[in-house]
């Protein structure tokens, strides 16, 4: 899980990248929880909050006036 400094560093194609790659992982943990192979379901929060926190700074920076 990375830290919301780390985050910040990265650029916006890098940011929507990564929010695609967890929602990707988050789709493919709530498969596996439905079928009962899932064996890490803490998982599932920790990737749910991770992409809260890139969408968070996305909309931060859409917000931003372009200066």
């Amino acid at each position: 899980m990375a830290k919301i400094t780390e985050i910040r560093e990265l650029s916006t194609e890098e940011l929507q990248g990564r929010l695609r790659d967890l929602k990707q992982e988050s789709l493919n943990l709530r498969l596996q929880q439905s079928t009962g192979q899932l064996e890490n379901s803490a998982r599932i929060k920790l990737v749910r909050r991770e992409i809260a926190r890139v969408m968070t700074i996305l909309n931060e920076r859409r917000k931003q006036p372009s200066a």
